[in-house]
């Protein structure tokens, strides 16, 4: 330390002083401005960067609930729809029973006529076989009964017998 004391010059100091000072005055006028406006510039397209995404971010925010509001409109749709599809199968099932019983119905009573048809049909032919085998046994009977001459006048006698007249 003792030498650099001893080494010291006071004209050496100030001619470096001076030299510096010019340096800093020409650093800063042609240096200092370029450097300083090329910080500006890229704090500047930093800031601008930021704010891009900044913007970014909330366009993607307003997206997402855009999508969620849509994707919450196509399910209460669906959903809708599907309820509607249900409610018209529950009709057309009822549609389809209701028909259906009034087929039933509608054949079960042609059946009733029908039947009641084929059983006055058949009581009206029963009547008549009956009626004419009472014809034929009546015949067959009158027959054996009137072969006969006392027994045709015991026949007329009792029927005379029987008569009333007024």
């Amino acid at each position: 330390m003792d030498q650099l004391l001893n080494d010291f010059s006071p004209g050496l100091f100030f001619m470096q002083a001076i030299i510096l000072l010019i340096l800093i005055v020409l650093m800063r006028k042609f240096a200092w401005k370029p450097i300083l406006e090329s910080l500006q510039t890229r704090e500047d397209g930093i800031k601008n960067a930021l704010d891009s995404a900044e913007k970014a971010r909330l366009e993607m925010q307003n997206l997402q609930a855009d999508n969620k509001k849509l994707l919450n409109e196509a399910r209460a749709e669906r959903e809708a729809m599907l309820k509607e599809a249900r409610e018209m199968k529950d009709k057309m099932i009822e549609s389809a029973k209701t028909e259906a019983e009034t087929q039933a119905n509608s054949i079960i009573e042609q059946a009733h006529a029908a039947i009641e048809s084929e059983k006055k049909a058949a009581i009206a032919e029963l009547k008549s076989h009956v009626a004419g085998l009472s014809i034929e046994i009546a015949e067959k009977v009158l027959r054996e009964e009137l072969s006969d001459n006392s027994k045709q006048q015991k026949l007329v006698d009792s029927l005379i017998g029987e008569a009333t007249l007024n």
